[in-house]
């Protein structure tokens, strides 16, 4: 029976090897060791999106094969394609990493950036490029709805 003391381990933070970050009272908020442990959590998930990156360029050389009957061959080429979409995805998010680790060098990470409060520890550390307070990001998810229709 939980007890309630547990630790759940999360994605990212089980991914990086962290526990999830236990503010002392009256801590700074975005001090050096929060910096620090998404630093640690940022770096994490980049080199696991890049090893995954390289697999399937290894993956994609090795599978390669010159398939004599179109519906295998059309049938690998489906699968490349749909490897090929989500290492973009990849890249893409790998870049956005790297944006908010420069934000952490610049000190500029923590806060929204359309009202500048806090965006939270629990939230950053679900989502670490989050560069939006839950608010914001709830009012933008709104203002997209009504765009399309």
């Amino acid at each position: 029976m939980p007890t309630g003391k547990e630790t759940k381990s999360l994605g990212l933070l089980a991914l990086a090897g962290l526990a999830p970050y236990q503010p002392k009272p009256d801590e700074e908020y975005m001090n050096d060791a929060q910096m620090e442990h998404f630093r640690l959590l940022l770096k994490a998930w980049r080199d696991q999106l890049r090893e995954e990156v390289d697999r399937t360029v290894t993956h994609m050389k090795d599978e390669a094969a010159n398939f004599p009957d179109p519906v295998d061959r059309a049938a690998q080429e489906e699968e490349f394609s749909l490897e090929l979409r989500t290492r973009d995805r990849e890249r893409k998010l790998i870049k956005k990493i790297e944006k908010t680790m420069r934000r952490i060098e610049d000190d500029d990470f923590g806060f929204c950036d359309q009202c500048g409060i806090e965006i939270g520890i629990r939230r950053l550390e679900a989502r670490p490029t989050a560069d939006l307070c839950i608010d914001c990001k709830t009012m933008a998810e709104i203002k997209e709805k009504q765009l399309q229709g």
